[in-house]
């Protein structure tokens, strides 16, 4: 690798780790006898301590833009080292440190340079040289540059596992404060045009035996928190419109990192709010896989989420009425929302009282964090119920159990808390 490629890596991976939206689950790509690389069970994932993924090349083309987000550190305004990849480069690269087994794939976003068209089309050619000219069957994140045609958007879904297209900030008022060329009726017609299309195709293939995949691993955004004076209310109400509205696999949520001195930002310390970030992660969980209204956890009542406890044990201890739950008799959707029982304890509490009535070491054998779910759940020998204690009374119990548990733990492991 020359001199040149190796700084123009460093400045366009560096710019590239404010976006956090490069998993690469879901998708099936398969390699034939002749192709390089397979998105099946050989994706794997590292990470970061703050939860990034790193598990792909992921740089930027460029991080020139005609832009001036005041958010972004790739801003036109901002007074950094500019650098640019050539389409052969990012491809020599990618196939390089893939057959170096550095990588498992491609997670490719760019600033934007002369015009969105302009920028998307080298992008375009890129993926599409990867796959026609070098047979690379492995993953590939593209994601798409507000603005640019229907036509390439459409073709590049042809070549791509995930795509991709940032709603930046979560309110059309917040984007236009900090970034007044964007909007997001942009984002929206793009994640339209790939949803359209993605359902064609899969209507195609109950009649057509040889469909193209087209965008098999779906379609993401994400959004910046904390730059813009948003409640977790009015930041979950846009994801549950957009996972709605667009069939999202996922909506990413990014806390602001201070990396500008522009009047419009805020002033708040050297690090951002991940404890937040976590939380409205947890929220999205609780949408997406325990069938919660976004309006039992966010309300008028409640615009922000609890920043000591988890959202999940946030609802159940102003919804008292809802507690305790039998585990013997409750079903399934019931008790995915008892705190400290998860999806799989869940399903194992099902199948394992098939066979007798649950006591207590039971549910903990099962992997139920008992500590948690005692006080809201009814089993063959539980010795209270929540009624018998008050939810702010709980409240404090819990939080102090948590804090005496990790208390207890050696030093070593105290540091991960």
């Amino acid at each position: 690798m020359s001199e040149r490629i190796r700084e123009k890596l460093q400045i366009l991976a560096d710019a590239a780790k404010y976006d956090v939206s490069c998993s690469s689950s879901g998708s099936d790509r398969k390699n034939t006898s002749k192709g390089i690389g397979d998105t099946g069970s050989g994706i794997c994932h590292s990470y970061t301590e703050d939860g990034r993924c790193v598990s792909l090349l992921k740089i930027l083309l460029t991080n020139h833009c005609i832009y001036d987000c005041a958010f972004c550190v790739s801003r036109s305004s901002n007074d950094i080292k500019r650098a640019a990849f050539t389409v052969e480069e990012v491809v020599e690269l990618t196939m390089n440190f893939y057959r170096r087994n550095y990588i498992e794939g491609l997670f490719l976003s760019s600033g934007i340079f002369k015009n969105a068209d302009f920028t998307m089309e080298r992008m375009l050619k890129i993926v599409k040289k990867l796959r026609l000219e070098e047979n690379f069957n492995g993953y590939i994140h593209l994601k798409t540059i507000p603005g640019a045609s229907e036509e390439m958007v459409t073709e590049a879904g042809l070549y791509a596992d995930r795509m991709s297209i940032n709603l930046e900030m979560p309110t059309e008022l917040g984007l236009k404060m900090l970034a007044p060329e964007k909007s997001h009726e942009e984002v929206k017609k793009e994640l339209g045009v790939i949803r359209n299309k993605f359902i064609q195709y899969a209507d195609e293939k109950k009649i057509i035996k040889s469909v193209p995949k087209f965008v098999p691993a779906g379609q993401s955004t994400q959004m910046v928190v904390g730059a813009t004076p948003e409640s977790d209310k009015d930041i979950m109400g846009t994801a549950d419109a957009y996972y709605k509205a667009f069939s999202l696999k996922r909506v990413y949520y990014s806390a602001y990192i201070p990396i500008s001195h522009d009047s419009r930002m805020p002033v708040i310390g050297t690090q951002p709010s991940l404890i937040r970030e976590n939380r409205l992660y947890q929220t999205d969980w609780l949408m997406r896989f325990y069938k919660f209204d976004v309006k039992e956890i966010l309300n008028d009542q409640h615009p922000h989420l609890d920043m000591e406890i988890d959202p999940k044990l946030s609802w159940a201890l102003r919804n008292p009425q809802a507690f305790p739950v039998d585990i013997n008799t409750a079903d399934y959707a019931m008790i995915l929302r008892v705190p400290g029982i998860g999806l799989r304890s869940a399903q194992k509490v099902i199948a394992a009282r098939q066979y007798g009535k649950l006591h207590i070491y039971q549910l903990k054998n099962l992997g139920i964090s008992y500590n948690k779910a005692q006080y809201f759940i009814r089993c063959a020998d539980s010795p209270f119920q929540l009624n018998e204690k008050e939810p702010h009374v709980l409240r404090r119990m819990i939080l102090q159990n948590s804090k005496s548990k990790y208390a207890r733990q050696p030093t070593n492991q105290l540091s991960l808390f």
